[in-house]
């Protein structure tokens, strides 16, 4: 069985690549990251913020499309207050917008997640830009229960070459906190943070320092969390998959 999980950058993915080996790889001069668990071939590939990089034409490269499960997986940020720093969450449904329909997360990969101790809800929704302010969250509170920038393109993306979807989330930030900087000011071109862009907003406003501190440090631990939950989250669907009767290669 062929998995294919995104990230949107590597401090995402870091924890997890010390919990187990992966090997860095290329395919048609595009970099992704692999490994074994049980039978499972597991790729790990890079989208940038917001999906701005071509990992629909990695995914092709590498594999032919063939993939079994694509798990849209990193940080999110908090909408409801009853979600906290660290807790893992599977979502039923990722949206775009309030009335967009969406895209489901295939049912028997919620049910597998939740039982291995993700926080099911109801929809993640996808935007545009970084959520900076506490109060725009707020207003998203009402249709989501976590906002990031990638899951509804990813998972769009991978349904249509058949691919089983699913979003799963780390807590990085709640709804009563504001982002320590806008960091829709600092991304570079291919979707990664620019260290150079962030210095400069952080010499601009040194006052941000420890919440950007406080905030490094969440989404640190937050990461973390996502990365044991995943380990225990991969071992568990090749059973699933079987109960389903899907094909496992």
């Amino acid at each position: 069985m062929r998995i294919l999980v995104t990230f949107a950058v590597e401090a995402e993915f870091a924890p997890w690549r010390k919990l187990r080996s992966f090997r860095k790889r290329d395919a048609s001069n595009i970099a992704y990251f692999s490994s074994q668990v049980g039978d499972d071939e597991v790729g790990v590939l890079l989208t940038g913020v917001g999906g701005k990089k071509a990992w629909v034409q990695a995914a092709r490269a590498i594999w032919d499309a063939d993939v079994d499960i694509c798990i849209s997986s990193g940080l999110a940020g908090g909408l409801l207050s009853e979600h906290q720093i660290g807790e893992v969450l599977v979502a039923e449904k990722v949206l775009v917008s309030q009335s967009d329909h969406g895209v489901s997360s295939d049912l028997s990969l919620v049910q597998s997640a939740a039982a291995c101790g993700a926080k099911r809800v109801r929809s993640f929704c996808t935007a545009d830009r970084v959520i900076v302010r506490s109060a725009e969250k707020r207003e998203l509170s009402a249709f989501a229960d976590a906002v990031d920038m990638e899951s509804g393109e990813v998972l769009r993306e991978a349904a249509t070459f058949g691919a089983r979807v699913v979003a799963i989330r780390a807590i990085s930030d709640t709804v009563d906190e504001d982002l320590p900087l806008d960091f829709n000011k600092v991304t570079n071109n291919s979707g990664g943070l620019s260290v150079k862009r962030v210095l400069g907003e952080v010499v601009s406003s040194p006052a941000s320092i420890p919440a950007l501190i406080r905030f490094a440090q969440h989404s640190k631990s937050a990461a973390e969390s996502l990365s044991h939950f995943l380990e225990r989250y991969l071992r568990s669907l090749t059973p699933a998959m079987t109960q389903t009767g899907a094909a496992v290669r």
